[in-house]
């Protein structure tokens, strides 16, 4: 029977797209994932696999592997693609090194992945907190290789990054997201070009650290876009490619466009090989940190081939 509708007539909820089957995962449920949870209570310490709702997360906490979220777990800018909670922070806590190093060592961990909120509310934009948990984790675990996943430092970088790379982390990532177009609604607070700028800069003051950078799929960008992307990284001389599947996290966020197929990351790892990465990772629950200590060992490994071919016979 057809019931005529008014002004008070709830509309039905929009409905979010179905995940493929290629795309779904398991309810973290281990031992390891429950120690790994305890630990990083008892140091106070956030991490980007909870705060950003991360697939992985029951694989990388079942091996002991988390990305430590220094600087609080309150962001002062609003992506449409992020999970993370918007807000003014708290004050940076003095003891968030020690912790993190003392996490470090508990863990047994021999490649750490360190990133951040945004705290455009800092002078430095958090600079010397990421200073500070290196040179913590140095002084705790020195055999213990560090990557760092930065913010943009708007409007500041040229100092943060001084300070940082002086610091000397092992990887210095730090991700465009998307592609340029889609700057204005998913990335609404950064700047492409000044993104590119950061890690073409972290080259030119130390061209031995590693640098690396990546992407979401499913937002609605282009191929060719996608392409250009992977061009304007290369130019800034970018070492390490990620490319992974954007998930909704919840209704308030940018709605997937749509699920990119396994073959077509392939295919984007393919081209990204051919323009010249040192390691490109192309799946859909690739994540910026997914498997980063054995892509460290990867990405070392081809630039130690890449230095050999070069020598004389």
């Amino acid at each position: 029977m057809w019931t005529p509708m008014n002004d008070m007539t709830p509309l039905p909820a929009p409905q979010r797209q179905r995940k493929p089957d290629w795309i779904r995962v398991k309810a973290p449920t281990s031992e390891g994932f429950a120690a790994t949870r305890a630990l990083m209570r008892s140091k106070s310490l956030t991490t980007v696999c909870e705060e950003a709702a991360c697939p992985n997360i029951g694989e990388c906490w079942t091996k002991k592997h988390a990305t430590v979220m220094i600087l609080g777990d309150t962001c002062t800018r609003a992506c449409a693609f992020c999970n993370v909670k918007t807000g003014m922070p708290r004050a940076v806590d003095p003891m968030e090194p020690e912790n993190v190093a003392d996490a470090a060592a508990q863990m047994g961990l021999a490649h750490i992945v360190v990133t951040s909120v945004d705290r455009d509310d800092l002078p430095d934009g958090g600079a010397k907190q990421f200073v500070r948990v290196i040179e913590a984790i140095r002084r705790t675990n020195p055999n213990t290789t560090i990557e760092i996943l930065t913010p943009d430092f708007r409007n500041k970088h040229e100092a943060a990054v001084e300070a940082i790379v002086a610091a000397r982390p092992d990887v210095y990532n730090h991700n465009l997201e998307t592609v340029p177009r889609l700057y204005p609604t998913i990335r609404p607070g950064a700047r492409y070009y000044a993104s590119l700028r950061l890690l073409e800069s972290v080259k030119k003051l130390d061209p031995s650290i590693f640098t690396k950078s990546g992407i979401m799929l499913g937002l609605g960008e282009e191929r060719l876009e996608v392409h250009q992307v992977m061009d304007d990284m290369r130019s800034a001389d970018i070492d390490f490619l990620t490319m992974g599947q954007y998930l909704q996290p919840t209704p308030r966020h940018a709605k997937v466009a749509d699920f990119v197929t396994p073959a077509a990351f392939d295919a984007y790892a393919a081209i990204g090989r051919a323009k010249g990465f040192l390691l490109v990772a192309s799946s859909p629950l690739t994540r910026s940190s997914y498997h980063a200590g054995d892509d460290f060992a990867k990405m070392k490994a081809a630039r130690d081939a890449k230095l050999a071919a070069r020598l004389p016979a």
